[in-house]
């Protein structure tokens, strides 16, 4: 089934002309519960991994002994989802919420190192030809996977996350993995994403305001500024509803999406640049915590309209900090560059 975005409330160029000049486009990748196969573009689905090619691990000095088990995850979700479906009101019963309690349990790995290896949670794959907009990687490579640890306890604060994006060539992999390792358990189960599918939609979109002109910036504040206290004086008028903003219904798309511009929306604007070559990066892959919200529910899809936001806001189930979104920038003039990352 496909996922269609609504036209967008207002026409930003009729508002803005300028903003003709930075229109871009990005892919809004919309996952949805489903059964991928290995061969398929997926969040949370099966890798094509090389059966000689030993599996992705962190080796980080961490805590890893310790957490709720995957299985257990899953099991969760799937009792909380039959619950609501079965009675939206009341929700779980009480043999439901036994059931809950003991599958909410942590559990304790012995005799488990700081540095033993641990299994990554495989998280996404895309191909080129499923996803309009995805860059050929190094060496033509036509396969970006994504990859995590399911523990915050990297970085400069011990409570980061960590990434590991690859690139490979599809057709180079000869026999496939077919058991993947998995960690035994994992600390923070916004790490575990739910096998979905991808209905890939491209849309136009337009840059975060505070990269815009600064004169541009202003009228669109001010624009901005307007409404809402009109917005205030109708407060309490049948129909009056949320005012319309550039970030949230204009410019760029909440959800899983490739290309397009960053949102900075949690801090300021700051450069990110290539730390090999120093060439501006460009945004590669948003991993985002919800597909849209109150304040941009003007993204929900066609098919969906009407459908509460437990059933198709949240499908992938993987969080992002604290709710947010996680923006992964690569080098236009060498795709082999480390990436970067910011979370907003």
């Amino acid at each position: 089934m496909t996922r269609t975005t609504p036209a967008r409330p207002l026409d930003a160029e009729a508002l803005f002309p300028e903003l003709a000049a930075y229109r871009g486009t990005t892919t809004r990748l919309h996952p949805r519960p489903g059964n991928p196969e290995v061969s398929d573009s997926s969040v949370g689905g099966p890798m094509l991994w090389p059966a000689d090619e030993p599996w992705p691990v962190c080796t980080e000095a961490h805590g890893r002994g310790q957490g709720r088990r995957p299985a257990d995850v899953h099991r969760e979700r799937e009792v909380l989802a039959r619950a609501w479906a079965r009675d939206p009101l009341s929700g779980p019963t009480e043999e439901d919420l036994r059931l809950l309690d003991e599958l909410r349990r942590k559990h304790r790995i012995p005799d488990v190192g700081e540095t033993d290896p641990l299994p990554l949670i495989g998280l996404a794959q895309l191909y080129r030809r499923d996803v309009p907009g995805l860059p050929a990687g190094p060496a033509d490579c036509d396969l970006l996977q994504v990859f995590w640890c399911p523990f915050d306890a990297h970085g400069p604060s011990g409570h980061g996350l960590s990434l590991h994006p690859r690139w490979r060539r599809s057709a180079g992999v000869g026999e496939v993995l077919e058991s993947l390792p998995q960690p035994q358990v994992v600390g923070f189960v916004g790490y575990v994403p739910e096998p979905c599918v991808l209905q890939p939609e491209q849309v136009v979109t337009y840059p975060f305001a505070g990269l815009l002109p600064e004169q541009l910036c202003a009228r669109i504040d001010a624009w901005e500024d307007a409404l809402e206290e009109a917005a205030e004086r109708r407060e309490g008028d049948e129909g009056a509803g949320t005012p319309i903003g550039y970030q949230y219904d204009l410019s760029i798309p909440p959800g899983w999406r490739v290309g397009g511009f960053a949102s900075w929306h949690a801090t300021d604007p700051f450069p990110m640049d290539c730390r090999a070559c120093s060439t501006p990066m460009r945004l590669l892959l948003t991993i985002d915590s919800s597909e849209w919200d109150g304040g941009s529910g003007s993204w929900q899809p066609l098919e969906e309209e009407g459908l509460p936001a437990f059933l198709s806001a949240t499908p992938t189930k993987v969080v992002v900090g604290r709710a947010g979104e996680l923006n992964l920038f690569a080098c236009p003039t060498d795709p082999g560059h480390p990436h970067r990352w910011s979370i907003q």
